[in-house]
């Protein structure tokens, strides 16, 4: 079995009845009209490949069947609510990606659909898969900047140089790390806040992070080496427990666009505890 993705971008203008077709779906389509709110639905389906053609769907389906069924659901209530002067937060959000599965979980013939996402800007997304549809993900990057030095004491200068190379320099050297925080809770409930959730991550996590020498300024470097497997771990359990009715779901770190690492558990790692 095998997973293929497709991302849909669409946009919609709540101060006219109705936007262009458009005819660059690389950009938007509908193409908005000035000031328009832009859209990305992910869309992931799994299954098996047809010998015959080579796919798991043919990703035309999947764009005809998100501009036919699901943009109208997401125009119509952004209009309506646009209209009365109402809010969609969080939660409402997830209810058109709810109303978007059950229009597209019977459109891919064997097919099975298994996640939907739906990007809100470049740097923060919500998403629901078919492992629980009740349940929904928030994730949102950050970023801060850091210099490190990867040693260990018990190497020899010419072992610490063979195992960590250039990142084994004695002035240390820095990059510019990107943090995605996920956090996981019920569809239903009391509203999300984004801005709460912000508070969190920047108190608990990049203000104790930011523009430092993790080895010296930060006390659990001081022993253990600052890689990016073990920043990851350090970011989960600086913020588990700390978002309320949601739980943390999962946090990647970002060293550079290359080098990245994820890291999920439901309580703390004991090298941080």
């Amino acid at each position: 079995m095998q997973t293929l993705g497709r991302q849909v971008r669409f946009s919609i203008n709540p101060f006219l009845p109705g936007d262009s077709e458009g005819s660059n779906p690389f950009a938007s389509k509908p193409a908005g009209e000035g000031l328009s709110i832009f859209l990305e639905l992910g869309v992931e389906v799994a299954g098996e490949v047809e010998p015959s053609t080579g796919f798991v769907v043919n990703v035309a389906e999947i764009d005809k069947s998100v501009r036919r069924f699901v943009v109208p659901i997401f125009a119509e209530r952004i209009r309506e609510d646009f209209r009365r002067g109402r809010h969609i937060g969080l939660l409402g959000m997830a209810e058109l990606l709810g109303s978007a599965w059950g229009q597209l979980a019977d459109k891919f013939g064997t097919a099975k659909l298994s996640k939907l996402s739906l990007k809100l800007n470049p740097f923060r997304k919500i998403a629901m898969d078919s492992r629980n549809l009740e349940m929904i993900y928030f994730s949102e990057k950050f970023e801060f900047a850091a210099m490190h030095k990867l040693w260990n004491d018990g190497f020899s200068e010419e072992r610490n140089l063979e195992v960590f190379g250039k990142c084994a320099n004695p002035a240390g050297h820095g990059h510019n790390y990107v943090v995605e925080v996920t956090v996981k809770r019920p569809s239903s409930g009391d509203e999300f806040s984004i801005g709460d959730f912000e508070k969190a991550v920047d108190g608990e996590l990049i203000k104790v992070l930011d523009h430092k020498n993790l080895n010296v300024d930060v006390a659990e470097f001081n022993e253990t080496n600052p890689t990016v497997e073990n920043i990851a771990a350090f970011a989960w359990n600086r913020l588990v427990g700390k978002f309320g009715q949601a739980s943390l779901h999962c946090v990647t770190v970002w060293e550079s666009d290359r080098t990245y690492c994820s890291y999920y558990g439901e309580r703390p790692s004991p090298s941080f505890a």
